[in-house]
């Protein structure tokens, strides 16, 4: 993987982490970094699911890959969320 490859998916990795905690409700009790964790986790295999899918290549924006990217980022969220609020109980 070359560099510019490397920022541009910790930059989409905050856009698509940033994006999983505002659809999530509440308040989520997980680091900035864990939110760059999920969100590059969730734009990877949200491009695969979009490449499997056969909707990943498509003139302009991909809207259904941001779409999983973004869901699955909100789903990494709430797991985290609710695997640390049961480690503080």
């Amino acid at each position: 993987m070359e560099i510019t490859g490397l920022i541009s998916a910790l930059v989409i990795g905050v856009v698509v982490g940033g994006l999983g905690r505002l659809v999530v409700p509440g308040r989520q009790r997980i680091s900035m970094l864990m939110t760059l964790l999920v969100g590059i986790a969730a734009a990877l295999v949200g491009t695969f699911a979009a490449s499997v899918l056969g909707v990943s290549d498509t003139g302009g924006v991909d809207w259904v890959e941001a779409a999983l990217q973004v869901g699955l980022a909100g789903v990494g969220v709430t797991a985290l969320t609710r695997s640390r609020a049961h480690q503080y109980r």
